[in-house]
């Protein structure tokens, strides 16, 4: 799968108008038009997955720098970087359960035991 990013066109714009605007040149597998979270509305670009790369670029030979009404379209190959790992964030602050500190004995039957405070469960 081949992906491209195509920006610039109409705020009015849907899904199907764009993947009939993009499928002449290749066989467009999904869309994914940008919307702001909040209102729902859309940004102006989107993402479409190609099923060759050839297709793909067809597409952004015939239509980048075009114009879709009063808009100039940007149309380019993206390259999917891979996503970061995010690690384990720890608290910092030395910010320890709201309880206070409790005594558990430690050690083996028979000896002197030795009072210790427990460890912090994450």
């Amino acid at each position: 799968m081949i992906k491209l990013f195509v920006g610039g066109f109409p705020l009015n714009i849907t899904e199907l108008e764009l993947v009939m605007l993009v499928s002449p040149h290749g066989e467009v597998n999904t869309i994914k038009i940008v919307r702001d979270k909040k209102t729902g509305k859309c940004k102006g670009y989107a993402f479409l997955e190609m099923t060759d790369k050839e297709g793909a670029d067809r597409a952004m030979e015939a239509l980048d720098g075009t114009f879709l009404g009063d808009r100039q379209l940007s149309v380019k190959i993206t390259i999917d970087k891979p996503v970061p790992v995010k690690k384990p964030s720890f608290k910092s602050n030395n910010s320890y359960s709201s309880s206070p500190a409790s005594y558990v004995k430690v050690g083996r039957p028979g000896e002197d035991t030795k009072k210790k405070r427990p460890r912090k469960q994450f």
